[in-house]
């Protein structure tokens, strides 16, 4: 393994890609909104750290207490993304991302790190399996599926919000809660408003673009949550084939 690691600062955020949707003009708008909430969270002691080549090798974390998850604690740092891909996997790439991000919540004085992941193995969470090689354990849980794992340096632990665990909504509509921090999100968006639109569905869309309504997501939530019929379906973003096998529920 050998390789340069960049932290993105608002000196070079314009200049540097993101990892994701490389090359995909489709995806370009969305880049462009999650470059300038990066640029509004620097200050916060957010980080997002890559490594200098062109493909999805990084981690982006930030202070629990400013982090946009229905997750609650004190003086922990809170992961929201570690993603290693193609070519790159099995280089200790992720290894050394995840090293670097627990050694910065020690040198912060950090009570820990915690990210949300699940049982078993789904897209867009974070690998149990692989969290646990580092320490980290269940913290807690939403239904059977959903987990919270911490690496705990002072016994202190995290916890979801009691109204994620809630996981129901009043309304039987389509619903869809997303946040500014995914570049592939306002694609996904708007194709999911022009389906809804040609098939006459209704769709209700709910901007997470605060810290206050991202604390207060009623489920499992990192960027994207979907309800259907007043219950939560899944965390995953859509596409037309996905979008009708849950409206045939």
């Amino acid at each position: 393994m050998s390789g340069e690691f960049i932290n993105l600062t608002k000196d070079n955020l314009a200049a540097e890609h993101l990892c994701c949707a490389l090359g995909d003009k489709k995806h370009q708008h969305g880049v462009d909104i999650k470059k300038a909430w990066l640029a509004e969270r620097m200050d916060e002691g957010h980080v997002f750290r890559k490594l200098n080549v062109k493909g999805k090798v990084f981690i982006e974390y930030a202070l629990l207490e400013k982090a946009w998850v229905p997750v609650v604690g004190d003086n922990y740092l809170y992961i929201y993304c570690l993603w290693v891909s193609g070519s790159y996997k099995g280089q200790g790439y992720g290894r050394e991302l995840l090293e670097y991000c627990i050694s910065d919540a020690r040198k912060q004085g950090k009570s820990g790190v915690c990210v949300i992941s699940s049982q078993k193995k789904k897209p867009y969470l974070s690998d149990k399996k692989f969290m646990q090689k580092f320490g980290f354990e269940t913290v807690d849980t939403i239904g059977k599926e959903y987990e919270l794992l911490a690496l705990s340096f002072d016994g202190s632990l995290p916890r979801f919000s009691p109204k994620a665990k809630e996981q129901r909504i009043d309304s039987e509509e389509l619903t869809i809660y997303y946040g500014l921090q995914c570049p592939f999100i306002p694609n996904c968006i708007k194709e999911i408003e022009s389906y809804c639109q040609a098939k006459n569905i209704p769709v209700n869309l709910i901007k997470v673009d605060t810290l206050e309504k991202a604390k207060d997501v009623p489920c499992v939530f990192n960027n994207w949550a979907v309800f259907y019929k007043g219950r939560f379906e899944t965390h995953q973003l859509l596409n037309e084939n996905s979008l009708k096998k849950l409206l045939e529920k």
